[in-house]
């Protein structure tokens, strides 16, 4: 196929992946496993824009070829010879594009954790506003929505919540959300400030790829599991069985806990989504210490440490920090409209791999 020297041996791979892809799928026996399935079938998805583009490609370089044969002959030909050559500096722009390095968590489903930070009650409350801006793209989307635990604040809003967000089609969610990881930060009038002053608060956005068990092995004797009553807004109980759940990963420490469903067993389902999801992250994070300094700035732009947006409500505007990206829609944006935010980041993310001569 000529289009394989555009990418080389890579997309000669990518290209053999796919047909072996498209034969399993084809394979009954293959659904029977409903995980299996779904992971072909995302990946398969993923690769899917790479062969049509290699396909339109060719196919425009083989027209263009006839065109510059016949172009002598008629001037009409040379007209169209012009056109396909656009065509193919746009395909072949298109396809550099699409054999960039990928996140190999970019086709996953995420947990979405939202933790109040500087500002007490009015960080609680900011945490709720941006968990119902995360559930109302979600819907936009068409992705599927769950809340795994939320520890709500007594003025309102949420200490800590976490949510997880899965896609109903084989489209990648991770690779849309992971740059809203960081510190988001708010400016307004509190409801309870009674003076009209602004104030500035904060709630921190950690983005996880969910992790399914064949990614992550949980042993469970590096497990310390502790049951206790749920509790609800100033520690009032609300449930009169011992049915919230703590999980604490021995080796790591990691600490998780849910509260939320009425039985034992589901808050513990629920505790492990996070848990091994947290791993991941983890392990992705200690091989990204040792690779290339362009995969340790992947990491770096989505290290909630950072500050990254300010949701400003006297003058309605949204600032992200890290690509200079400022509009004044947010009550648009809080709405779930945030398609043009995360094109935005996208956008800049594509052009550093670029520039990175990729």
């Amino acid at each position: 196929m000529s289009s394989a020297e555009t990418g080389g041996d890579r997309l000669a791979g990518l290209l053999a992946e796919h047909r072996e892809l498209e034969a399993e799928l084809a394979d009954p026996a293959v659904h029977a496993d409903a995980g299996r399935a779904r992971r072909l079938g995302r990946r398969y998805a993923a690769l899917a824009p790479v062969v049509e583009t290699v396909r339109a490609l060719d196919a425009a370089r083989d027209d263009l070829g006839t065109a510059r044969e016949l172009a002598d002959e008629d001037a009409s030909f040379a007209r169209e010879a012009e056109q396909l050559e656009a065509t193919v500096t746009e395909l072949t722009a298109r396809l550099t594009e699409l054999l960039l390095p990928k996140d190999p968590d970019d086709d996953k489903d995420v947990i979405l954790e939202i933790k109040a930070g500087e500002g007490g009650a009015e960080s609680a409350l900011f945490a709720g506003d941006l968990l119902r801006m995360y559930l109302r793209y979600a819907e936009r989307r068409g992705w599927s929505t769950e809340v795994l635990e939320a520890v709500d604040a007594e003025l309102g809003g949420y200490k800590d919540v976490a949510v997880a967000i899965k896609s109903r089609t084989d489209e990648g969610i991770f690779s849309r959300l992971k740059f809203e990881a960081g510190v988001h930060r708010v400016q307004r009038v509190p409801v309870t400030e009674s003076q009209g002053r602004i104030h500035t608060s904060a709630a921190g956005v950690l983005v996880l790829p969910e992790a399914e068990e064949v990614d992550v092995s949980v042993d469970p004797n590096d497990l310390r599991i502790d049951v206790f009553r749920s509790s609800g807004p100033g520690g009032q109980s609300v449930n009169t069985t011992d049915s919230a759940v703590r999980i604490t990963h021995l080796p790591t420490g990691i600490v998780v806990s849910s509260q939320n469903e009425k039985s034992q067993l589901q808050n513990r389902e629920s505790a492990l989504r996070v848990l091994r999801s947290r791993l991941l992250a983890a392990a992705r994070e200690e091989a990204a210490a040792t690779a290339s300094d362009q995969r340790r700035s992947q990491v770096r732009t989505v290290d909630r440490s950072e500050r990254v947006r300010t949701y400003n409500y006297p003058e309605n505007r949204i600032s992200d920090h890290r690509v200079g990206f400022k509009a004044h829609n947010l009550d648009a944006v809080l709405d779930g409209e945030l398609d043009p935010v995360l094109d935005a980041l996208t956008a800049a993310h594509t052009a550093e791999l670029l520039a990175a001569g990729s």
